[in-house]
């Protein structure tokens, strides 16, 4: 008899081919579409998905905050991701969704909602399939990229979620206030 058996320590031995997970523990990452390009976030900063259902818009705020949601009671900003890397507004439509995420701050951490076109799945990653940015040619500024993970013949950019979304930067923009950091 030639099976392997949950207990038995060939069978979790990758196939040939295969990365050595044990030696490379697989970390998740949600990814998500926003202006026909893919971007992933840690799974460990992603605290949920919710369906888009529009916010409050809040006066004098920097232009990339969309407004604020109620979510179980807590005022959370909802960021537009589009118009935070520069792109162009987000087009809300069926597919639209609010990502909610934690980011540590100086402080403490901030949970914020940030508006994609839509979540794509989640990836489990080896670290060493990632790789650094380049240099220039990026679609967004270089520090808001983490890495570069090449996927089914295209790149996915991860993110640096403290850097895309630090808020401190984003209270601190033309027509913002301090109300995000209150």
């Amino acid at each position: 008899m030639n099976e392997l058996t949950a207990s038995d320590p060939r069978a979790h031995a990758n196939a040939p081919g295969q990365r050595n997970t044990a030696e490379h523990p697989r970390q998740q990452y949600l990814s998500f579409m926003l202006h026909g390009r893919c971007y992933a976030l840690d799974g460990l900063s992603v605290r949920e998905i919710i369906q888009y259902g529009r916010p409050t818009k809040v006066p004098m705020v920097s232009p990339c905050i969309h407004g604020v949601i109620n979510l179980r009671g807590a005022v959370v900003p909802v960021i537009d991701l589009g118009l935070r890397f520069a792109l162009a507004k987000t087009q809300v439509d069926r597919r639209t969704c609010i990502i909610i995420v934690e980011v540590s701050d100086t402080e403490a951490a901030q949970t914020l909602g940030i508006l994609v076109d839509a979540v794509s799945e989640v990836l489990e990653v080896v670290p060493d399939e990632m790789n650094p940015p380049p240099a220039f040619g990026n679609p967004i500024p270089s520090a808001f990229i983490q890495a570069m993970l090449h996927q089914r013949n295209d790149f996915i950019i991860v993110l640096n979620i403290e850097n895309a979304l630090a808020v401190a930067e984003i209270a601190g923009q033309p027509g913002g206030n301090n109300a995000l950091t209150a």
